[in-house]
């Protein structure tokens, strides 16, 4: 087999990425070792960027995002038994955010591919990346029908943090920056209809508490826990009575309670490998960089990179232009670190840390207090969260 851009994993980053190549006349082959159920029913993040939800639009992949997603114009931070609503929108000069979960991009995407002839290989084994500084790199993986080979230009690792395309890459030729936060994220997903709109965010002295609508009958929440925390030790029951505490306001707001429906804990880390590219493969999402959750970055991060490798890509084949490719990796990384620093922020301020002591606590409410009663730091809340414009973070 032969394709211009082999493109390893079939996430968000991987699809759009082929779906963008599609729309210039570039071709591609996905190669995904999970079957397709797997990823179109993988929950994960939720939270859109106003960029995001522009790029899958003009690109003809947000028509039902269209249709189904939930704009949402403010955050609510909760400490000290307190709502403090952040309107966003206005603070940002116009710009929302959307809920919309991950999983149904991965579908939605997979049905434009499908629908324009891509080529998707679900369930490969045996995935492996080779010749990567040569001028023919190879993905070679096993199907049904036997081993395959297919001959590549180019090949876009997007098979995320665990994945295989980073780890190929010779020891030495990339540097990694990396902090590991002493506590994850229990999360649950809720069949349970609620009237709140906005994504609350809590401080509380036992830890950080999460809600977010993420549609009109589902929820969803987090718990910090412990990182090496066993999911057995949280029934239902703990998780709603800690819920109710670290969520409590002063006019008795309770949590609306439903099945769960799934439970996950997830680890905490900020993560990024300096060059996002090594020969003719090139980095991008997860293989790449890695955000604590709490700013929720990590998808359109991923979307970022594409939006920036895509066209890249197009040039070249165009017209034989490499100078966006050999400027892959620095333009997407000013922003990869202004989304790490953002989301390192959100996380410092709201979480509990095992050795904080009383002093730590009061900077946390001092910075909480400041955020909700001064505009210029609520507006550098906003025009993160929703999203900084393209030119601004590649500028």
């Amino acid at each position: 087999m032969r394709t211009q851009v082999g493109i390893v994993g079939a996430g968000p980053a991987g699809l759009l990425l082929s779906h963008l190549l599609h729309l210039r006349g570039v071709e591609s082959v996905i190669v995904e070792n999970r079957s397709r159920d797997y990823i179109e029913q993988r929950v994960r993040a939720g939270v859109l960027e106003q960029g995001t939800v522009d790029l899958l639009v003009e690109s003809g992949a947000g028509e039902r995002l269209k249709r189904e997603a939930l704009v949402r114009d403010g955050i609510e931070l909760r400490f000290g038994g307190r709502r403090h609503v952040l309107n966003l929108k206005e603070l940002s000069g116009g710009r929302a955010y959307t809920i919309y979960a991950q999983q149904e991009i991965v579908k939605d995407l997979i049905g434009v591919r499908l629908a324009a002839g891509g080529q998707i290989h679900f369930e490969a084994a045996d995935v492996g990346v080779h010749g990567l500084d040569t001028a023919a790199p190879l993905i070679r993986f096993r199907t049904d029908g036997g081993p395959v080979e297919l001959q590549c230009d180019f090949i876009a690792g997007c098979d995320g943090f665990h994945g295989i395309s980073r780890p190929s890459i010779p020891a030495g030729a990339l540097t990694v920056f990396e902090r590991v936060y002493p506590f994850g994220w229990l999360g649950i997903l809720v069949d349970a209809a609620t009237p709140e709109q906005e994504t609350v965010y809590a401080w509380h002295e036992r830890g950080f508490g999460f809600f977010n609508r993420r549609s009109p009958t589902l929820t969803r929440h987090f718990l910090q826990v412990a990182p090496d925390e066993d999911i057995a030790n949280w029934p239902d029951e703990r998780i709603w009575r800690e819920l109710r505490v670290r969520l409590a306001t002063d006019d008795g707001w309770q949590p609306v309670e439903g099945p769960v429906l799934s439970r996950n804990i997830t680890e905490m880390r900020s993560f990024v490998v300096e060059p996002m590219r090594y020969g003719r493969l090139f980095l991008a999402g997860d293989a790449a960089h890695i955000v604590p959750p709490t700013g929720a970055k990590g998808l359109n991060l991923a979307v970022a990179d594409v939006r920036v490798l895509a066209p890249a890509l197009a040039a070249y084949y165009a017209s034989g232009r490499t100078d966006l490719l050999d400027a892959y990796s620095e333009t997407c990384l000013k922003r990869v670190w202004r989304v790490e620093h953002f989301s390192w922020w959100m996380t410092s301020m709201l979480h509990r840390f095992p050795d904080d002591d009383v002093f730590q606590q009061r900077l946390q409410r001092s910075q909480l207090d400041y955020v909700v009663s001064s505009r210029a730091a609520a507006a550098t809340l906003a025009e993160n969260y929703v999203g900084l414009p393209w030119t601004a973070a590649a500028a």
